[in-house]
């Protein structure tokens, strides 16, 4: 468990109860003090790595809000992003679209015709 360098690279995720979707925070160290690290989007962290159990094992907690860590960026982590931001569009996409008959009906048959081949 190491301090926190400049240029090291960040995330957190929030989520507005269970069903809420996670939503991804990403940002980088740019200066460090004594005692805290600074990130690109103003946050300030301890720098004093400790036990996360969040997302990560490790964790970097914000200052002032000790419940509410970083964690250093790793792959699963972009992954999981990812997958996320995608489900966000998807939900978004649906929440604005209005459909015509003629597309509820391609979709019903659709997701009926793949539910028959099962």
């Amino acid at each position: 468990m190491d301090d926190l360098k400049i240029g090291d690279k960040l995330y957190n995720v929030e989520q507005n109860g269970f069903n809420d979707f996670a939503r991804y925070s990403f940002s980088e160290v740019t200066s460090l003090t004594e005692t805290l690290a600074v990130l690109k989007n103003g946050i300030r962290l301890i720098n004093r790595p400790k036990q996360s159990y969040i997302m990560e094992d490790v964790g970097y907690s914000v200052s002032r809000k000790k419940g509410t860590h970083w964690h250093i960026v790793s792959l699963k982590a972009i992954r999981n992003a990812q997958i996320e931001n995608e489900k966000i569009e998807i939900h978004d996409w649906f929440a604005s679209k209005q459909f015509t008959l003629n597309e509820k009906q391609q979709i019903y048959l659709l997701l009926n015709t793949n539910k028959e081949d099962q």
